[in-house]
């Protein structure tokens, strides 16, 4: 009888080094569990930060505010400063504003690249092309190139665009092939049998794309990037 004592407390004490044994092999499992669940929603709250962001630059571009001018920048990198957006070479985001227009008939008389007596082009390379007017980039531009590519500004077929507006002029962007942009399947005004659809001639597409750093969790969450587009 005086040993019952003595053997409950050797069983509790066991059954207490088995539960810390289990507690631990659970912790394994929930710890990253719980950490990837708290970084995949901070991600995913960045996420509808950058498409926000994408949002309002691009409402603002498209009705005429001329970001290449300091005041205007200022208020872009306001908007994006809860993603890290800054002018700064290691800034955590980047918006970047194109503006495209389709080379039709009148794209090219205009540049005086089109043949009047044969009503066919003459060294308007780009005729039925999508092409870049103008390139804005604000941010970290090396951490995200645009879904579009960019205006080619080297070689024989680039362009120059202006240093401080970033507009490519009319016959640079008719003649030089540097200047066509790449849609990968996103612009809904398509060029069925050489034939656009949908956008009257003349008009334009303004583009703004924005990405940002992700919250990191190696080895489970790597080095990625939110990113939106709107076209307006």
């Amino acid at each position: 009888m005086t040993n019952c004592p003595q053997m409950a407390i050797k069983r509790r004490r066991t059954s207490a080094g088995g539960s810390l044994v289990e507690f631990m092999f659970v912790s394994l499992m929930l710890i990253p569990l719980f950490l990837g669940a708290g970084v995949l929603g901070v991600d995913l709250i960045r996420t509808l930060q950058t498409v926000q962001l994408a949002r309002d630059a691009g409402h603002m571009y498209a009705r005429g505010i001329d970001f290449s001018q300091p005041g205007n920048d200022t208020i872009l990198y306001q908007l994006g400063s809860s993603l890290g957006l800054s002018n700064a070479a290691n800034a955590s985001a980047v918006v970047i504003l194109s503006n495209l227009i389709y080379v039709d008939q009148s794209q090219c008389q205009a540049a005086g690249a089109w043949n009047s007596v044969t009503n066919m082009p003459n060294g308007c390379t780009n005729y039925q092309k999508w092409v870049f007017t103008q390139r804005l980039e604000f941010g970290n531009v090396s951490m995200r190139t645009s879904n579009l590519g960019g205006p080619l500004t080297s070689g024989p077929t680039g362009v120059n665009p202006d240093p401080t507006t970033g507009k490519i002029s009319q016959f640079q962007y008719v003649t030089q092939a540097g200047a066509v942009a790449n849609f990968n399947s996103i612009n809904p005004y398509s060029n069925v049998s050489g034939v656009i659809s949908g956008l009257p001639s003349g008009q334009t597409l303004y583009l703004a794309e924005a990405a940002a750093t992700a919250w990191q969790l190696q080895p489970f969450f790597g080095n990625a990037a939110t990113y939106s587009f709107g076209m307006f």
